[in-house]
Formats: C-alpha cells, structure tokens, sequence
C-alpha cells in the first residue's frame, strides 16, 4: 500500500516528507519493524515509543507517526516521512482500518459494554447467529472465535491494529457477524476507533477497575462507556440501571430499551426460578413492543433474565426468528459462567469465575433464592495480588455458604498456605465453616463425595481457565474435566 492511501481519513497536524511512497508493514513494537514499515509512536505507561525512533530508523522504517515534538532527532530523519497527529492511539486506529481494506464495514457489528454479564451476553448471541445458519467471530474476555476456530488475544477489547487485523480474518473466513466486549479501556484508548458498531449494548454498571493504570474516577468509567453511544447506530440500554442515564448521554444513536421497567421496549415480568434433575433456571415472560411470550433458561437468578433479554432485543433487530432465539437460550450454556455440570439429581455443582467481592456476593445472592440445602464454596486466592481480595471473599462466603473448601487456585509466586490464612481471616469474621485440602483436584474430590441432597457446591474463581499458575509456570488444568472424570469414575464403579 501507498502511504497516501493509509492517510485517508486521518487528521494530521502536518506532515514532513514523501508521501507517495510504498509501506509494507503497519508497525506499533519498534521490536518488529522491518525495512519499508510505517511505525506509530505510541505514548504507554511505562515506555514512550517516541524514544525509539533512531532504532526504529536505523531497522527500515520509512514513515513514523508521532504525537510529540521529535525535532531532537531531525538529524537522523534523511529519507523518513513524519507524521505529526494529535493522538497517535486514535492515528493507530485509523490506520489499521484502511490498512486492512476497512473490514468492519463488510460484517455486522455488535458491540457490547458493562460492568458485568458481557461475556455470557456475547456467547448467547453468537450461539442465537449460529443457530440461525450465521458465521460468526466472537471477541472478548475469553479470546477471540472466528468461525469457530479460537483466537488468543491480550486483552478484552485488542489493540486496534489486532482488531482490524481479526475482522479482516472473519471476512476472509465468511463471517457474516461480529459480537465483541467493547472495555471502557478499549474506548478509553481509542481502540474500537474508525468504524460505526451496528448495535451497541450497555449491560450495567458498577464499581469496577478504578486505580493506576485504569480509571480514576466513576464519572470517567461511565464517561467512557458512554462513547460507545455515540460511535453505533443503534443502542440497546438496561433502563433498569440508574447509570443507564450518563450512559447514553451525549448519544448519537437510535436508542431501545430493555429491563422490568413497564417502559422498556423489551421487558421480563413475572419470573419463576426453577430447580430440577440438579440443574437452576429461570421461567419469565416477554412483552413490549418487540416480543411477546414466555423464556426458560437454564442459567440461575436474575442476572440471567438481563442476559436474555439483551441477547434477544439483538434477536430481534436482527431479524432472527423468535423460535431460534428461544431454544438457544433454553439450551445454550457458557463455559465458566454459572456453568452447571450435570452430575446427580441430589445436588447441584457449578463453575464460575468469580474472583472478587461484588461478583461473588452477586453469586451468592442469586443461589439463595433457590433455598439450597447448603451452599459448599471451593475456592482460593490468586497469588501476588491484594490481600484484601482473600479478606473479602472470606468473609463473604463465610457470612453467604455454609461451608468453605479452601483449596489452590493461581498462588503463583506465594504459598497457597499463606494465602488461604489470609481468607481464614476474613472467615474470621463471620466464624465461617472451613476445611483446607490444598490439591484442587482432590478439594473437588471432597465436595462430591460428601455433597448432600439438595446443595449447591459451587468452584470459584477459575470459571473458562484452563491453567494453574504456580511459582512462574502455567500448567494445564481444567475444572470442568476434573468433575467431568470423576463423575464417570463414580458411576462405573456402581
């Protein structure tokens, strides 16, 4: 490509230099440029890529984007096009698009932003457009799916050139959709920049990545949760959320609403929570202006009620049929969040990733309404991380569950042992019940052998990982297969 070309649609200050010539390489890690590449100097919180210019010269580089007067080193430009903007993360953006051919303009969009349930939301679509005979890329917490075939990314939201670079994969896989988890990082840093989302969702909103390195305040988390809003044609809101508001303030879009609210263009009343052969559901009814009749779900409490509902006013915008939509919510579960694993009609057991104080008490809270027999909590703490993490959940689930199975999860570089002593002091609290079995495995073991009819036995905090970390290394390590074997074991044996 010409850097002409790749400049299309960026705003510059000025530019120095050629811009008629070839570039082979869209580059953003001086470590990978190579002769012919177009580099971006990218301002991060611990190195300023604007300090690599002589190197990134030196290897090739024929054309370099900056946001910083460079004038110091104008004596090593000669041949080099600069590039003067006023963000380069919002340049970077801008350029992965026309880089990759403008992907996003050939699939459907749908972007979806929240405190909690984007992941669960995400997969219940993709499991709906599927149905439907859809190809589908997914984007997300868990990494990227295109066409099926899975995808590691760094982050919830990529970087935008690894966006652009995953959209022109779909596109060339035959995917018709794309369902991504929009981060307030992703929007804060410009890396969604450059294209209009089709529909934009907003989930909820609570207390959540407020310190160094995130957001420093609420106001600025919502602020940039809000920009989705003014970047996608159409917005789909929980009105049930008092923040929804400030969400979608300044908004450009066509806005549907969804909730319990009576107002809502799509709402769920009447719900029934639901218990049988081990498995927890909910039953509801659908009505409003876009739908009107009766959902099952068998993912427990509330929260799944919202996740329906935004998963089916997506349905219903895109014109999916209202029978596909229904059986996939009833059938599809996703794999880490409130995953129930059938193992007996006597008990039920489930996975979840929850890792901190306010998901935890919102798990806890929706299995109580089930009235269990007991709750047992298999659980950890994750290694070189806050302490008072392990307070909280101690003494959450020391005040919520009946029983506290402390046991390994990512210790990492510290002793599992001196991490569940800092949950025992949080159990402390509330003089929670506790046994400590260190091996993951036999703590889940131990909740199977000793579950009793009709309690919930639910392993915390690993949810869709598949890895322990310990002391530097990662090893493969799968909840869902422990139970799984297990299961099977026990029933050979009778």
């Amino acid at each position: 490509m010409f850097l002409k070309d790749l400049l299309e649609n960026l705003q510059y200050e000025h530019i120095t230099g050629d811009v008629h010539k070839e570039i082979k390489e869209l580059v953003y890690d001086s470590r990978k440029v190579t002769p012919g590449s177009l580099f971006v100097c990218i301002s991060g919180t611990r190195l300023d890529a604007h300090d690599f210019i002589p190197e990134v010269i030196e290897k090739g580089a024929t054309a370099i984007v900056v946001e910083k007067d460079v004038s110091a080193f104008k004596n090593t430009f000669q041949n080099v096009t600069i590039i003067k903007v006023s963000s380069s993360r919002k340049a970077l953006a801008l350029l992965s698009c026309a880089y990759f051919k403008h992907p996003a303009s050939q699939l459907i969009t749908i972007g979806i932003t929240g405190t909690k349930g984007k992941t669960t939301t995400s997969y219940l679509v993709q499991s709906i457009l599927e149905r439907a005979g859809k190809k589908v890329g997914v984007i997300g917490t868990i990494g990227a799916v295109i066409a099926g075939e899975k995808v590691k990314t760094a982050n919830t939201t990529p970087e935008s050139f690894e966006l652009q670079k995953l959209f022109r994969q779909m596109v060339d896989a035959g995917c018709e959709y794309c369902v991504m988890e929009v981060s307030s990082q992703g929007l804060k840093m410009d890396r969604v920049a450059g294209f209009t989302f089709d529909i934009g969702i907003f989930t909820n909103f609570s207390a959540d990545h407020i310190g160094p390195g995130e957001h420093e305040t609420m106001e600025e988390y919502l602020y940039c949760k809000s920009l989705l809003f003014q970047q996608c044609k159409v917005g789909c809101i929980n009105i049930d959320d008092k923040n929804y508001v400030g969400a979608i303030e300044n908004h450009t879009c066509e806005i549907k609403t969804f909730g319990m609210d009576p107002k809502a263009d799509l709402r769920a009343s009447n719900l029934e929570y639901i218990r049988e052969n081990g498995g927890l559901g909910v039953r509801f009814e659908v009505s409003g202006s876009l739908m009107n009749r009766t959902i099952t779900t068998w993912t427990p409490g509330k929260f799944s009620v919202y996740n329906s509902l935004t998963a089916l006013i997506i349905g219903k915008l895109l014109e999916i049929p209202e029978e596909i939509m229904v059986k996939a919510l009833m059938e599809t579960q996703v794999k880490g969040r409130v995953e129930i694993i059938p193992v007996s009609d006597r008990f039920t057991i489930l996975i979840d990733y929850a890792h901190n104080a306010a998901s935890v008490e919102s798990l806890l809270t929706t299995i109580r309404e089930y009235k269990p027999n007991r709750i047992v909590c298999v659980y950890g703490g994750g290694g070189n991380r806050s302490k008072l993490r392990r307070y909280d959940m101690g003494e959450l689930c020391g005040k919520m569950a009946d029983l506290s199975i402390l046991t390994t999860d990512n210790p990492r570089d510290e002793e599992v042992s001196a991490i569940n002593e800092d949950i025992k002091i949080g159990l402390a609290k509330n003089n929670g019940a506790y046994i400590e079995i260190e091996d993951r495995t036999e703590a889940i073991h131990y909740s199977l052998d000793h579950a009793m009819d009709g309690d919930v036995i639910i392993l915390l905090g690993k949810g869709h990982e598949t890895y322990q970390e310990i002391k530097g290394k990662k090893y493969y390590y799968c909840e869902r297969e422990v139970v799984e074997e297990y299961r099977d074991k026990l029933r050979n044996l009778k």
